[in-house]
Order: structure tokens, then C-alpha cells, then sequence
């Protein structure tokens, strides 16, 4: 097979993440008519096509393979620019998965060194938020270069690295202990007691309801708080019982505003980076896992 044009490439990668020709076009300020001729030359080279051009946009099972390799091309660049001493172009970031409760505790503190970098350098960090149970599938699909994730075993071409494991543990205000769980959470109360939940695809709370109880599939009472700021602040107010990351709810329990219910139960969540294997020189994929690995040490179980 002859090699794909890169500016094509480039443009499938842009359809990618803007999810429609008119943004792709301005982010690389180009007209539509030329990023339709890309894609189309690119769609003839491997006779198929690449994407569904629905609203939004979205990409075939061939558009996703030759994504994974447009992100690898889009690293190699960065690390090619990066040893060459050139500012990377503006266009050009790098884009991870990880979830929203080491996003809101660990990452950003592990990623802080390279971001500073990076300002001086020129390229840009993505960080795509999605559950830990799911971000694997973003590496998969091409969306982005690595991730964070609960998923022990690489895919093929790519590499894992243990983190440590996320402590989630059950609490809830003084106030709602009083008025809502007098007698406290036992196994008679739990179906009739708010939990908060983060979103529909968590688990946590029934989790460590089937640990606690030892209650399989337990149906609970759900408050959906999507934002793992926002969650922690609704436990403090007295919306429910949350199920939320020990590291995370430290400062409200010193403080009085939480309370650990059932210390001796937790859900132990172990994650694990992945990476897509590139070759070069102090690649900035690697340095962006050796980065989060150190982060993960000094915060994680």
C-alpha cells in the first residue's frame, strides 16, 4: 500500500476532533473544499470510506485505524520538532484519557512539569475525560494516544504500566447522618437512602453496597451529580451518601464536614497507564506516563 499523505491524515484527525468539515477547516486554516478533497483522495487510497458524514460526524471502523495512526504521526512530529529545537506547530497536541476523579485529585499535580514545558515549547495537552472503565476505549478507537484506565492487559502495539489503586470509601454529612439515618446505614436502610452517583455508566456506590450488605445487584436511590468537584460538595450539603475517592474527601473528614461511614469497607479501583509503543528519544508520551507514574506513587495506595 503506498504511504497516506500526512496533510490527509491531519485532516481525518481534525474531522476527528471537531466532528464536522466547517471547525476542522478553521483549525486548519484551510477552506472545506480542500479538507473534502483530502478526505476523499485518502477514502480512494484505501476504497472505503472514513467517515459517516451525519451531524455529528463520525468515524467507520477504517476511519478509526487510520486515526490511531494519525496520532502517532502527530507524536512523532511533536518529538521530531521538540529534538530539533523547532516550535511545534499550533495545532499540534497530544490527547489522553483519564478519569474525572484523578483528574479532580493526582493528574493535573503529575502533569504540571511537562504542561509548564510545554508552554514554552509550543504543544498543546488534551485531556479527555471519560470512567475508568471506559477510556480504554478511546485508546482503541484512536481518539487518543493513552490513557488511564481499570483495564490490566495492552492491546497490541501499546503498553501498560500499573499506577496503584484509588480507595473509594462512603461518606456523608453529619446533618443527613442525623435527619435522614438515625439508626445508620444497615442493611435495612440502604434501599430507602439517597446515593449520589457520578453518572450512568458508575457502579461505585452499588459496589460498595454488595460489600457492605452482601447484597448482589442492589438497587439503589440515585442523585446524578456529574462533576467529581460538584459530587463531594453535594455530600457536604446533605444530598446523600456518596461513594468517593479517600484522597478526595481527606480535608472535609479532618474538618468534620464528612463522615466515613463503615471505615473497615472500600472499593479498591487499580488503574493502569497505556500507551501506544513509539519510537524515538525522549518521547513525550513516554515522559507524559513516566510523569503520571511518579504522580500516581506519591498519591495512590
Amino acid at each position: 500500500m503506498n504511504e497516506f499523505d500526512p496533510a490527509a491524515l491531519e485532516c481525518l484527525a481534525a474531522l476527528a476532533d471537531e466532528l464536522g468539515f466547517e471547525r476542522a477547516a478553521q483549525r486548519l486554516a484551510i477552506t472545506q473544499s480542500a479538507v473534502s478533497q483530502r478526505l476523499r483522495a485518502l477514502e480512494a487510497q484505501v476504497g472505503q470510506p472514513l467517515v459517516v458524514r451525519s451531524r455529528p460526524l463520525r468515524l467507520t471502523e477504517a476511519g478509526k485505524v487510520l486515526l490511531r495512526f494519525a496520532r502517532q504521526l502527530q507524536a512523532l512530529r511533536v518529538d521530531v520538532a521538540r529534538e530539533l529545537g523547532e516550535r511545534v506547530a499550533p495545532q499540534s497536541r497530544l490527547a489522553i484519557a483519564v478519569n474525572a476523579d484523578s483528574l479532580a485529585t493526582w493528574v493535573l499535580p503529575a502533569l504540571d512539569g511537562l504542561v509548564q514545558q510545554g508552554l514554552q515549547e509550543g504543544y498543546g495537552l488534551e485531556l479527555v475525560v471519560d470512567d475508568q472503565d471506559f477510556t480504554h476505549d478511546s485508546l482503541r478507537q484512536g481518539a487518543v494516544l493513552g490513557c488511564v484506565s481499570t483495564v490490566a492487559e495492552a492491546l497490541q502495539g501499546c503498553r501498560v504500566q500499573p499506577l496503584g489503586v484509588m480507595r473509594y470509601v462512603a461518606v456523608a454529612s453529619p446533618r443527613f447522618l442525623a435527619t435522614q439515618l438515625p439508626q445508620g446505614l444497615h442493611a435495612g436502610s440502604f434501599a430507602d437512602t439517597p446515593f449520589l452517583v457520578f453518572n450512568r455508566k458508575d457502579d461505585t456506590q452499588a459496589q460498595w453496597v454488595s460489600q457492605a450488605f452482601g447484597v448482589r445487584s442492589p438497587r439503589l436511590r440515585e442523585r446524578f451529580v456529574p462533576s467529581s468537584e460538584a459530587y463531594v460538595r453535594a455530600a457536604v450539603m446533605g444530598w446523600g451518601v456518596g461513594v468517593a475517592p479517600e484522597i478526595q474527601i481527606r480535608p472535609w473528614v479532618a474538618s468534620g464536614d464528612l463522615l466515613v461511614l463503615q471505615p473497615e469497607v472500600s472499593v479498591d479501583v487499580a488503574l493502569y497507564w497505556h500507551q501506544w509503543q513509539l519510537q524515538g528519544r525522549d518521547a513525550l508520551l513516554d515522559r507524559i506516563g513516566q510523569a503520571l507514574a511518579q504522580g500516581a506513587r506519591l498519591a495512590l495506595a
